[in-house]
């Protein structure tokens, strides 16, 4: 195990984020608030701290898989750690669980929160929230690979480990360029969209701060009553947009730039499960926010419907209007969405369209079996079969995923929460959703809980921003005992 090398790429994850807490400098000094010392000194701490273990690193020393999978999994609890800094030092939070839940939040784009009054909170702070879910979004290892361009077979491996389901067979050998290409990507949507906003009214400062947001599917917002404090259709309507591009496969981003026809979306499978479930649910939600919740608008009512399906379904999280007070109907979809998440290779969370779509073709496979024992049957997506091996993999995944979810649900349950505020903060966090149901709802905040439920769930958004299997063979005694 080389851990020289671990440690100097650690330190050059610091750092990058020590670097980015000079960002937020600009708008405290803007708006005349008095935290921009708080950045430039947790700026100074965490870069030092940085450069030294950067210069540990030992030219030549071999980088396999294990050492990647340590250095992406610390690289997000080192983040959480030190992004912490700005709220401990300012004082505006003053428990270490709170600021390594809030920071936590923010890098694995979950949007939960223990702030009971945003509004409340000086620019600069606000602003680092929502950095932080942009950084986190993409991911500060692939933004570590698109710098460092000459990081060779170390750059490879740790991109794959932690890169958001890129498709390998889409992405260009030269993981250096791929990462870079899917950083300019997400840099002109960012552009994009921040334009949108504030030609449509919103403040450049608030603009900014939420397409961070929403480019990321984070949901962190500059307003106690998220989005809703607009009370602007033409801006929900912009930002739902923006979600569901960001819930797409970013392969698919790269493979337009490259040259191919954007109907390469309605080509791939994924995409179109993806886009077929929005529809369907949005449909559903507004037909009964019609005839049971009284809405006389369709207008409305299709706003409200497809902006919460898009964003709980792409773990955004955002919300503008109060569904803790719509139907067990309205509610248990948007309580499933939270399960399916978007496309692999998205900036989302939960278990993924592409991971749900091998599930359901193999259990019709399995009944087409019982029907026809001596036939032989073949997973296939986009017309390519789906190796056996693969398919077990994702059935494993499937069933890890939902006995985390049951067993930390009952954790939850045993610090004190009712089953339905357990049970959505264990599958909020665990899908980097955000927002549940009942004490964690859209409007709630999760500043009541005690300590060790603020750590389980900081540790449930790192498992589920990771995709399980990266931080939990982590766990095993095996792994390190292991030698190359």
């Amino acid at each position: 195990m080389n851990y020289r090398k671990i440690v100097s790429f650690l330190g050059v994850i610091m750092m990058i984020i020590g670097v980015s807490m000079l960002l937020p400098i600009f708008w405290s000094l803007y708006y005349g608030d008095a935290d921009w010392s708080v950045f430039l000194l947790s700026s100074l701490i965490t870069c030092l701290l940085g450069y030294l273990a950067f210069k540990t690193k030992i030219e030549d020393e071999e980088f396999h898989h294990r050492e990647a999978l340590i250095v992406v999994t610390f690289s997000w609890v080192l983040a959480a750690v030190f992004g912490a800094l700005p709220y401990l030092l300012s004082g505006v939070l003053t428990s270490f669980a709170d600021g390594f839940f809030e920071t936590m939040s923010g890098f694995t784009t979950t949007g939960a929160s223990v702030f009971q009054d945003v509004e409340a909170l000086p620019h600069g702070i606000l602003f680092w929230r929502s950095l932080t879910q942009w950084l986190g979004g993409m991911g500060i290892v692939v933004l570590l690979v698109a710098i460092l361009s000459t990081i060779g077979n170390s750059g490879i491996q740790m991109f794959w480990a932690e890169a958001p389901g890129a498709a390998k067979d889409k992405i260009r050998p030269r993981i250096s360029e791929s990462a870079k290409i899917l950083w300019y990507t997400y840099l002109i949507m960012t552009f994009i969209e921040t334009v949108l906003l504030w030609l449509l009214g919103m403040p450049l400062f608030d603009a900014l701060c939420h397409t961070f947001s929403s480019v990321a599917t984070g949901g962190f917002s500059t307003k106690n009553a998220s989005l809703g404090f607009y009370e602007n259709s033409a801006i929900y309507w912009v930002i739902t947009i923006f979600m569901f591009m960001s819930g797409a496969n970013f392969a698919l981003y790269y493979q337009v730039i490259r040259g191919k026809s954007p109907l390469i979306f309605w080509k791939d499978e994924e995409f179109k499960f993806y886009s077929l479930i929005v529809f369907f649910f949005g449909a559903c939600i507004t037909v009964d926010l019609i005839l049971k919740m009284g809405y006389g608008s369709w207008g409305v009512a299709v706003q409200d419907a497809f902006f919460h399906v898009v964003s709980i379904i792409t773990t955004t999280g955002y919300a503008i209007t109060d569904y803790a007070f719509w139907t067990p109907f309205a509610q248990g979809i948007l309580v499933v969405l939270t399960f399916i998440g978007s496309c692999s290779g998205s900036t989302s969370g939960a278990i993924k369209v592409g991971r749900l779509m091998v599930i359901i073709k193999q259990m019709m496979l399995e009944f087409r079996k019982v029907i026809h024992p001596k036939a032989i049957f073949h997973l296939k997506i986009d017309g390519k079969a789906v190796p056996a091996d693969m398919v077990m993999s994702i059935l494993q995944f499937f069933f890890i995923y939902i006995s985390i979810a049951v067993f930390g649900t009952l954790f939850m349950a045993f610090l004190g929460l009712d089953l339905v505020s357990a049970f959505t903060s264990v599958v909020a966090a665990l899908g980097n959703v955000g927002p549940g149901l009942e004490k964690v709802g859209p409007m709630a905040n999760y500043s009541f809980l005690p300590d060790a439920g603020k750590y389980l769930l900081s540790f449930l958004m790192m498992l589920g921003r990771l995709e399980l299997y990266t931080v939990i063979v982590l766990l095993i005694p095996a792994f390190w005992r292991y030698r190359n």
